[in-house]
């Protein structure tokens, strides 16, 4: 398996004009790269052979307002069978950074990829507003279908009430404190 490095390398050979930085060194080695360029990266990550990142274990989203753009964070594993009994091996890990902007934020769903991103994708938008294009669900996931906002999002504010019942919030408290 190559090392982060190499990784970071390959992509910028094979997508010159994509990959935007190179974090590759970092204790959580990245690439930051293009929205538009996002699904042919994806792909082009599980499936060359010697990457074969074949999992997605996660993808974080990042408010970075003030900033007006809301990062999104894949990290991404390769499994390989193991040579004797046991566990699939884990060969290596490596993450893909897309920066969307805060307002009106798409980029294309790499669930067809990874099927895993289909919650995560789902998450990523009810929390904080990414739309992801071609997505199998987009509904909501974790608030109400009516719910008014993306709680995640760092200049939120907080409803009073939902549907007339009282949010239990400090500020929707008077600034008493919730205790047991």
């Amino acid at each position: 398996m190559p090392t982060p490095k190499e990784i970071a390398e390959l992509l910028k050979n094979q997508f010159p004009d994509a990959v935007i930085a190179d974090m590759s060194d970092g204790l959580h080695p990245s690439v930051t790269v293009t929205a538009q360029a996002w699904p042919q990266i994806a792909r082009f990550l599980r499936d060359d052979p010697r990457l074969a990142m074949n999992m997605l274990r996660l993808i974080s989203a990042v408010d970075l307002h003030p900033e007006p753009q809301i990062e999104l964070v894949y990290d991404l594993i390769s499994l390989r069978p193991p040579a004797g009994p046991g566990l699939w091996e884990n060969c290596g890990s490596f993450a893909v950074r897309v920066r969307v902007p805060r307002d009106g934020g798409r980029v294309r769903s790499v669930a067809d990829i990874w099927p895993t991103a289909n919650w995560h994708e789902r998450e990523a938008y009810d929390l904080l507003g990414v739309e992801f294009d071609q997505h199998p669900d987009p509904r909501r996931i974790l608030c109400p279908d009516d719910w008014a906002g993306h709680p995640l999002r760092k200049d939120y504010e907080f409803p009073k009430e939902y549907q007339g019942i009282p949010a239990a919030t400090a500020e929707a408290s008077s600034g008493d404190k919730v205790t047991k």
